[in-house]
């Protein structure tokens, strides 16, 4: 392709603009149509009758020119090693992307796309304006015209590495600029595929029940108004007559549709889940009706955290994340990397992708001294609410009493779990909130430690000391709680420039 050609998305890219548009406006779309009918009151006035129905056409239309409009003023083109992007009708968008600053191209294969052969492209850099947007998006076009991007940018970043070699740059420099080009050395390799098996234990554990719930419930506050919930309320006192039993096998179907649907959901969202990897970037590919394939690369990965679900580890199962520096790419500011993997084998995934990496489980634990912060503070809530509740519902409300021990038994697991380790520049730190956390990360990508120290910490001896990792437009906090103050001291020397372990 030649850098002066501009080029146009495929015609598909109207249909998607009306759809996203469309989405968007759902709510007030369906609050119109419910709360005033597809007709009026028999007013004799057509216009009036239907009102509803015209302002849902008009919409409709409007809708599909304006997605109409978006896909013909929009246009691509390659100059000056910059991807260019020109956009809109009355006010017009440029924006021009230097190929050196593209951290990543990510794809995504919908389900308007496949048909026809196409991709959605977006273009992730370093210094990305959003969390929610990528610095720019090519909303259809053919895979051909995708690999054409790609080749442009290894073309352009093989140009400006040749001139700063010839100016004499620093090799941390022409480190910033990977080049894509296919060589032995850049091929994408597998490293990990989620099974069937894998996929129902994860929908299991996910959460997935809570947010169809959730949502059932925010559906229910929205149109609650429009509901019938006399006539629910006479069925449903009518349906209980029949017996516990009845009752108790229709909340089980009830709560087993729940989880089939999330079942549904997870198994659309990580079909197919792979990692693969090459010398310079972690491939993320998944979706069943909408593939997604993500690109991190390896030098903007600042920290790998494994996390064990209590519920999960009943099945030895765990889940790791990473956390990228960097662009949009982070909207959840962290990627998983492997959203469910058996426990056992974690170790062995990740000495592949980070062999430089220590994994071993961190091994100084914390002391006694700092064990009854874990859970004295939260007599400060709890006090008064145990209160609360013995005054109003006495004798009954006495039973709350039985909270007490259960924080108490909470923050002693909490102390017991929490440990950290340093490993010559390496600093792993394990703590836990309910799930498990084991941070690894490195002392350059740390960019900034804390030690927090109350007054009731000085008189013990104790204090907190906090990681700050960068996470997509985000912060990452890896902590261990209320440690020997000449620990978190120890920590602190460490992780002060030019020294090592040796000079502690």
């Amino acid at each position: 392709m030649s850098e002066q050609k501009r080029y146009k998305l495929h015609w598909v890219t109207a249909v998607i603009e009306m759809l996203k548009t469309l989405k968007e406006a759902i709510l007030p779309l369906v609050v119109l149509i419910f709360a005033n009918g597809w007709k009026g009151g028999g007013t004799g006035l057509w216009y009036v009758d239907y009102l509803s129905f015209i302002i849902f056409g008009v919409l409709i239309v409007g809708l599909f020119v304006s997605g109409i409009i978006k896909w013909k003023r929009f246009e691509y083109w390659f100059e000056d090693d910059e991807l260019r992007i020109e956009s809109g009708l009355f006010v017009k968008k440029k924006r021009y992307i230097p190929f050196d600053r593209i951290q990543s191209l990510d794809y995504t294969e919908g389900i308007f796309h496949r048909p026809f052969g196409l991709v959605k492209v977006k273009v992730e850099t370093a210094g990305s304006s959003s969390a929610k947007q990528a610095e720019g998006e090519l909303t259809a076009i053919t895979k051909d015209a995708a690999k054409c991007v790609e080749t442009e940018m290894a073309e352009a970043k093989k140009r400006q590495r040749e001139v700063q070699a010839v100016e004499g740059e620093t090799a941390d420099s022409l480190e910033e600029m990977p080049v894509v080009e296919e060589t032995e050395e850049t091929k994408f390799r597998k490293i990990f595929t989620m099974t069937t098996k894998d996929l129902l234990v994860l929908a299991t554990t996910s959460g997935g029940v809570g947010v169809i719930l959730s949502g059932a419930a925010i559906f229910l506050s929205q149109f609650g108004e429009l509901l019938p919930f006399e006539w629910m309320f006479e069925e449903i006192s009518a349906f209980i007559k029949f017996g516990v039993l009845i009752v108790a096998i229709a909340i089980f179907l009830g709560l087993l549709g729940v989880w089939i649907l999330s079942v549904g959901m997870t198994l659309l969202s990580h079909f197919n889940f792979t990692v693969e990897m090459n010398e310079e970037d972690i491939v993320i590919t998944r979706g069943l009706l909408e593939k997604k394939k993500v690109t991190v690369p390896l030098k903007r990965i600042q920290s790998v955290v494994v996390v064990e679900n209590p519920f999960r580890k009943l099945f030895g199962y765990a889940s790791v994340a990473i956390h990228s520096a960097g662009g949009s790419i982070g909207q959840s500011s962290k990627i998983n990397l492997f959203p469910i993997v058996k426990r056992g084998r974690v170790e062995s995934y990740l000495e592949d992708i980070f062999p430089d990496l220590e994994l071993e489980e961190p091994t100084k634990k914390l002391t006694a001294k700092g064990r009854p912060f874990y859970y004295r503070i939260d007599f400060l809530w709890m006090v008064p609410v145990i209160g609360l509740l013995t005054y109003f519902f006495f004798p009954y409300g006495l039973f709350s009493l039985a909270i007490i021990p259960v924080i108490i038994a909470f923050g002693m697991w909490q102390h017991r779990s929490a440990a950290y380790d340093i490993a010559g520049n390496q600093l792993t730190m394990r703590f836990r909130t309910f799930s498990l956390q084991t941070a690894y990360m490195m002392k350059k990508r740390i960019q900034s430690m804390e030690m927090k120290q109350s007054y009731f910490h000085k008189r013990k001896g104790v204090a907190s000391v906090l990681a700050n990792i960068k996470s997509g437009m985000g912060v990452y906090h890896a902590t261990v709680q209320h440690m020997d103050v000449e620990e978190a001291e120890k920590i602190l020397n460490w992780y002060e420039k030019g020294r090592s372990v040796s000079d502690e």
